[in-house]
């Protein structure tokens, strides 16, 4: 059961409350944002609750044992709090959630309520649904190493040990043209083969993208240039000129590891004894 403090208890008791919400939202990247349904901005543990925005959360429900508890928030989308290029960049995936019940006459007396992170995200009409998950949902996670045929390492990781930053793995080149929000044309790949970048990542190191990544879906060869094709729109303006950096893909079989990267010492596939 949860536990309130002593006065809190007393006012919730009394005829009249003073009380409100608060929702404390901590990126993965450290930025907190803080929204309250009051109308004046609150401030209590080093967060500024902002007041009037267009923040507000379904009903909470608990249950007991470890079924995953999850509400909602609607949100406004705003340039200097909340916008859809952060939300679609994923920037909010994950983030830690804290809803807090609070006096807004006096922000000592609060209790917080619910603790979880956010889940999926809907977004339209300049607006968007967060789903809020309690913290149950990661004991719903698979946890260790899978087994199965192909290779469960991450392309140059600390059990892959392919080093990514060789130049036959990595690239840098300019955007030519732009087809579409996730399809370019880029110069400066021209030596590696159709194909030599899918599955890798796609890094802009300049530009209105600056500092995203994305995967990539797939790579041909157009002649002196090569069509990069993104799994994801990128989120801000693409730009003719700007750079990106791409490395290899990898799809994780036995062939692959061995033609294109030398690495079979390190294939990370499950040992299969015959009877």
């Amino acid at each position: 059961m949860r536990a309130f403090p002593a006065s809190l208890a007393a006012k919730l008791r009394g005829q009249v409350t003073t009380l409100c919400w608060c929702w404390r939202v901590t990126r993965k990247d450290g930025v907190v944002l803080g929204f309250t349904d009051h109308d004046r901005a609150l401030s209590f543990d080093g967060t500024v609750f902002e007041a009037a925005s267009g923040f507000t959360g379904s009903e909470m429900t608990t249950s007991v044992g470890l079924n995953v508890d999850n509400l909602e928030v609607d949100g406004a989308l705003s340039s200097n709090r909340l916008s859809d290029e952060d939300l679609a960049g994923g920037l909010f995936d994950d983030a830690r959630v804290e809803i807090f019940l609070v006096d807004w006459s006096d922000v000592v007396d609060r209790v917080l309520m619910r603790l979880g992170s956010l889940g999926e995200v809907k977004r339209g009409g300049g607006a968007f649904t967060a789903e809020v998950r309690g913290l149950a949902h990661y004991l719903q996670q698979p946890k260790g190493r899978l087994y199965q045929y192909t290779c469960d390492a991450d392309l140059g990781d600390e059990r892959c040990k392919v080093n990514l930053n060789a130049a036959a793995y990595r690239w840098t080149g300019t955007i030519d043209e732009i087809v579409s929000d996730r399809s370019i044309l880029v110069s400066g790949l021209s030596g590696f083969e159709d194909g030599w970048f899918r599955q890798g990542l796609a890094r802009f190191s300049s530009g209105a993208a600056l500092g995203q990544s994305m995967e990539v879906k797939a790579h041909s060869v157009r002649g002196q240039l090569a069509l990069i094709e993104l799994w994801a729109p990128v989120r801000g303006p693409l730009e003719v000129g700007a750079s990106v950096v791409v490395t290899a893909g990898c799809d994780k079989l036995h062939a692959t590891c061995r033609d294109r990267f030398s690495n079979v010492i390190n294939f990370q596939r499950a040992a299969h004894r015959r009877p």
